[in-house]
């Protein structure tokens, strides 16, 4: 029989495939590894392909789509439930099979390259960042062992071979020192170069590039949001893609009570803050900032603690960009700011 549905479980380097056919009846189960899968993908007729969104799901989709299937991609949160008993890779299949058979399942929108190097440019950019910090933190910790005390901040760090070399520390201590030292300025280099590789990377995408005509929004964001946002169709409107990045409020309602709460921080916790990152330099430069949206926000701080405001501004970014993204447009400040 004709397979209508085929469910994957990644792995490394063995994947364990599932099979319905439209009735929702299992056909087979089969165990491959990676070359045999795709072998086995190509001589199937063009059937949904579901997988979780996990490492290497977004290459695996890439694959499927080449090869004439239709890709879907579910949160692993949103399988479990479908496990129906122990847990093994075959079990897993056929609970990501059962998921994807229900009406109302949200799905992931599988990445294009494109996306994946806007998002790994950013991974490998915060991956540095922290490093870095890390680096500072060991450097000020030994030294505060030895009496000495640097100002905050990675200046101070930078000036740390004067430092050592005017005090009367032994030379297998200003030796290690040295050593963190030289490790603290290869990171630094290195986030410099992937500041770099990023901006270059957003001024050649086509969405990262109008993302960026928004109020406040430079490189880094709207890389991230363009890597996450893609063409924007997986998402029915604005609200729906700032729900998923936890920037509207959590509801606890009953008996026709409405009860909303604080915002839900749900989803990606980067995008969320790089969002609300936005909307303070924006309240912070609303003196000089024109246009419907800076007259929005001046009517919101008249009546709305500023925190409140900045989280209302991140909602809206949100919704702004999704618009940019769906419809292929550029942000648009209105008459009174072309005018300012």
């Amino acid at each position: 029989m004709k397979v209508a549905i085929a469910a994957i479980d990644l792995g490394k380097h063995t994947f364990h495939l599932h099979a319905q056919d439209d009735r929702g009846h299992e056909l087979y189960r089969k165990k491959f590894n990676r070359v045999a899968l795709v072998q086995h993908l190509a001589n199937l007729e063009p059937c949904i392909v579901v997988m979780e969104a996990c490492g290497g799901a977004h290459f695996m989709a890439q694959e499927a789509a080449k090869l004439g299937h239709t890709p879907k991609l579910i949160a692993p949160h949103l399988v479990r439930p479908f496990v129906k008993s122990n847990k093994n890779d075959f079990a897993d299949a056929e609970a990501i099979c059962e998921a994807a058979t229900r009406p109302l399942m949200r799905f992931v929108h599988p990445k294009t390259q494109a996306q994946q190097l806007l998002a790994m440019l950013n991974s490998i950019r915060d991956s540095f960042i922290k490093e870095r910090t890390a680096a500072a933190n060991r450097i000020h910790a030994a030294l505060l062992e030895v009496g000495i005390s640097l100002a905050p901040g990675f200046k101070s760090i930078k000036a740390l071979p004067a430092l050592l070399q005017a005090s009367s520390l032994s030379e297998p201590f200003k030796k290690l020192l040295m050593g963190l030292h030289k490790h603290f300025n290869y990171l630094d280099e290195q986030v410099k170069a992937q500041d770099k590789d990023v901006e270059c990377q957003a001024a050649e995408d086509d969405l990262a590039a109008r993302l960026m005509t928004m109020p406040c929004v430079g490189p880094i964001t709207s890389s991230v949001l363009a890597a996450e946002l893609g063409d924007g169709k997986q998402f029915k409107c604005g609200r729906g893609y700032s729900a998923s990045i936890g920037l509207v409020p959590k509801q606890h309602s009953t008996g026709g009570k409405t009860v909303l709460l604080g915002i839900s921080k749900r989803g990606d916790r980067n995008q969320r803050r790089l969002l609300i990152q936005c909307a303070r330099v924006y309240l912070i430069q609303l003196d000089r900032q024109k246009g419907w949206l800076a007259d929005w926000v001046r009517q919101l701080l008249a009546h709305h603690h500023s925190n409140h405001v900045v989280c209302a501004l991140a909602n809206k970014l949100a919704r702004i960009a999704w618009a940019i993204a769906a419809h292929r447009t550029e942000f648009d400040a209105g008459p009174s700011a072309m005018n300012a």
